[in-house]
């Protein structure tokens, strides 16, 4: 059942009151008597506890890599851009033997 607040606007006293949805509004102050109790609006704060509130949480493992083998390719990858990224010119100084001109 939710809690709704209210307040009287002839005495000023403010109050918590539990009711069902489908009770009526109170109208009447339990302090000064008169019928002039007005529902608070009062936004509500939403707290997120627990996990499930990220990007990866909630990744469906369906049609898609494992991280473990996502992690895999990347390496091989990497040794391969590794070996290819010599440029010939390097792969030819390596090769031929330093010419000292003196």
């Amino acid at each position: 059942m939710p809690v709704y607040t209210y307040r009287c606007e002839n005495c000023g006293i403010q109050f918590d009151q539990t009711q069902k949805f489908t009770d009526s509004p109170l109208t009447k102050c339990p302090e000064c008597g008169k019928k002039s109790l007005k529902k608070v609006y009062t936004p509500v704060g939403i707290v997120f506890k627990g996990s499930g509130f990220y990007a990866t949480d909630h990744r469906s493992p369906s049609g898609s890599k494992s991280h473990t083998a996502a992690k895999h390719e990347e390496s091989r990858a990497a040794d391969k851009t590794d070996s290819t990224s010599e440029s010939p010119k390097a792969k030819e100084s390596a090769a031929a033997p330093a010419v000292d001109k003196a």
